[in-house]
């Protein structure tokens, strides 16, 4: 029978932000994060502290897992007091890394060898989002996974996309995004940071460009951090470089040609090796700045 109870592990700014959504949409939330203070904001907002994944997962209709990629996922599922230990038959995991389709698939028929039901379910939209709970979210899985998760999905999301009955489609939907997200963020940090080394105005060339056709959603979002001089993250350097690495290994076993997204990658690990990969992802437009003498606000 179902409790009403969903465990969240990792409380970063997606995660924290999903499960108070879920709190507001009247489930019994239970939170578990490395870092005790993510723990206490959650408890703040009325959900419940967990110490570890599976004590987050004990009686939970569902565990919605909220890290940064496969290795944190499989952790969580399979390490020492993991989810699989305590999530209860046939419960639905709800998996939101990026990772490789491959591995989802492969946790996936780990998972559900178990009798528990695996959701691959990526998202995208951001700390604002998630906090709205109006997250895009990239799912694929089982009829019984859907349906195991389908509550917690509908508080999460303002667009459920439902991508086939098999683990690892959602995970390739999402390797999609981000080989455009990436690109997109570099070519704009190359376009701003150019602007500035022709003495322009980066705030009128701001205004220019968000009216007009060069313009792209990762320009209209992450130029304002360029134009504050405010690098704090809400999506760090290190997220790219290790998506669209990912999009490399991918590319290489299909044996298809990815140029422009290997020369996202190369901006993103040299803004990484400048010591900034824990900073925004912006910050891009920061290294071609430092590289080339220009000015940037804050610099």
């Amino acid at each position: 029978m179902p409790t009403g109870r969903i465990g969240v592990v990792g409380l970063g700014s997606m995660g924290l932000g999903m499960a108070l959504s879920l709190k507001r949409a009247g489930f019994d939330v239970a939170g578990c994060d490395v870092a005790a203070e993510a723990v206490a904001r959650l408890v703040a907002e009325g959900g419940r502290g967990a110490a570890s994944p599976a004590e987050a997962a004990r009686e939970a209709d569902a565990v919605v897992s909220v890290v940064v990629n496969a290795v944190q996922t499989e952790a969580i599922l399979f390490g020492p007091q993991g989810v699989a230990e305590t999530l209860p038959k046939g419960s639905a995991f709800i998996s939101s890394a990026t990772m490789d389709p491959d591995v989802a698939r492969r946790l996936a028929k780990q998972l559900e060898a178990t009798g528990r039901h695996y959701l691959d379910a990526p998202i995208s939209g951001g700390a604002q989002r998630a906090a709205q709970g109006e997250l895009t979210i990239l799912a694929s899985g089982s009829k019984a996974a859907f349906a195991g998760a389908r509550a917690a999905l509908d508080a999460m999301s303002a667009k459920l996309y439902e991508l086939g009955d098999e683990p690892g489609q959602g995970a390739a939907f999402k390797m999609i995004n981000q080989l455009l997200a990436g690109v997109h963020i570099a070519a704009a940090s190359e376009a701003m940071a150019f602007a500035a080394k022709q003495g322009l105005d980066i705030a009128k060339v701001y205004e220019v460009i968000t009216a007009s056709a060069g313009n792209s959603w990762m320009f209209e979002n992450r130029m304002p951090h360029v134009l504050d001089g405010d690098y704090t993250p809400r999506s760090a350097v290190d997220i790219f470089v290790k998506d669209l690495g990912i999009i490399q290994d991918m590319a290489r076993t299909a044996k298809f040609p990815v140029p422009v997204s290997a020369a996202a990658l190369q901006m993103f690990l040299m803004t990484s090796a400048a010591g900034m990969g824990r900073d925004d992802d912006a910050s891009v437009a920061r290294m071609y700045a430092r590289v080339t003498g220009t000015k940037l606000p804050g610099e």
